[in-house]
């Protein structure tokens, strides 16, 4: 019973997160104005009409820069936990580190010279 109680406050906020959730959508689609036009059904994107065709490619330099994202994304996400608890991984910790952020600055390099960060 004493492990419930401490997972209340936590229960409580889902809850009332769920009712107002249910609760703006119902009210949304019971209020909300009806009115059917033609370009609420066209495709919309970054701001702009999409005047896309399906036979459309994209470039590589977008997959490229795309995953130099990822790349550095996932760096960001290991790196944080470790240096917020430096201290206590010791050295052997920023050793690792110290390898791990040299093979992402190689692969960097490797993209840059290769002209993935151009835009064409």
């Amino acid at each position: 019973m004493v492990v419930l109680s401490a997972y209340l406050p936590a229960l409580v906020f889902l809850a009332l997160g769920l009712i107002v959730g249910v609760a703006f959508t119902l009210a949304n689609g019971l209020l909300g104005p009806r009115r059917a036009v033609k370009v609420k059904g066209e495709p919309y994107e970054c701001g702009l009409p999409s005047d896309v065709q399906k036979s459309f490619r994209f470039g590589i330099s977008f997959y490229l820069i795309a995953m130099l994202f990822i790349l550095f994304d996932i760096e960001v996400i290991f790196l944080y936990p470790i240096a917020a608890q430096l201290e206590a991984f010791g050295v052997e910790a920023l050793i690792k580190i110290a390898i791990f952020v040299g093979l992402l600055a190689v692969a960097f390099v490797h993209q840059w010279r290769r002209g993935a960060l151009d835009w064409k």
